[in-house]
């Protein structure tokens, strides 16, 4: 089972940057994307084969999260199930057979910090509903979560301690998720390799001297483990400030 996520920081705009050549070289299962910032009759996607779900932000223009599958879910809800959550379409669930599926576009804690009391709500929120529902099958989640997690994680760690997506806090929330019972599929994998990175600022050229951030995951169950196949970042897939990530799991 192939799953692809990709946070285009909006669809529209990527739509125009080569997006549907890259979906159909990437060929997933699954096809999960953060920051669409649009609703579902501002684009036409002509996508033979799959199931299209979408959760849109009410505000316009921001935030957003679509799952294109072309295998057919026995189940699909949206957002968290709490109200003060579920207005900026930052979550979608697929259940299958073998495992659930979380597609999320994690809150920004902004500069200064402005929003990172918000942040830490909605990290123990979607860490409860993630275990939850381990409780009753494996999951996988995906999306731009919004942190890295260690200093080899981001180009400059430094620098960046006490900003927002390398904050303390934010860090210490991945490890509890961690803890949770999860496992970072790349890291799984790849547990040392550095300068592999999934976000660049487009201020500064930063993508060109790949001073970029790795935010975006695939965080599986712990027992799926053994059944990860390849997990994979795309970063020579251009069209957004985000790459593709991708993983394979033998189910």
């Amino acid at each position: 089972m192939k799953f692809i996520s990709w946070n285009v920081n909006g669809l529209r705009a990527c739509l125009k940057k080569g997006f549907m050549d890259s979906f159909r070289q990437l060929d997933a299962d699954v096809f999960c994307l953060q920051e669409t910032k649009m609703q579902p009759d501002q684009a036409i996607l002509d996508l033979p084969g799959y199931q299209q779900y979408w959760n849109s932000a009410e505000r316009k223009g921001y935030s957003g999260t679509a799952v294109f599958s072309r295998i057919e879910p026995m189940a699909v809800t949206y957002g968290l199930g709490i109200e003060e959550h579920d207005h900026e379409g930052r979550v979608i669930t697929l259940e299958f057979p073998e495992l659930y599926l979380v597609t999320v576009y994690t809150p920004n804690s902004k500069r200064e910090l402005e929003r990172l009391a918000y942040r830490m709500e909605w990290e123990d929120a979607f860490r409860a509903y993630l275990v939850d529902l381990d409780q009753k099958k494996p999951v996988v989640v995906c999306g731009d979560l919004n942190v890295a997690h260690t200093e080899i994680d981001l180009k400059n760690p430094r620098t960046n301690h006490h900003n927002a997506g390398f904050t303390d806090e934010e860090r210490g929330k991945f490890t509890e998720l961690l803890q949770a019972g999860f496992v970072d599929t790349f890291r799984t994998l790849y547990p040392d390799q550095a300068g592999i990175y999934t976000w660049w600022s487009y201020l500064r050229k930063a993508r060109d001297t790949n001073a970029g951030w790795r935010i975006d995951y695939f965080v599986a169950s712990d027992r799926l483990r053994e059944q990860i196949a390849a997990a994979t970042i795309h970063n020579e897939i251009f069209g957004s400030d985000h790459c593709p990530v991708g993983l394979e799991l033998n189910v």
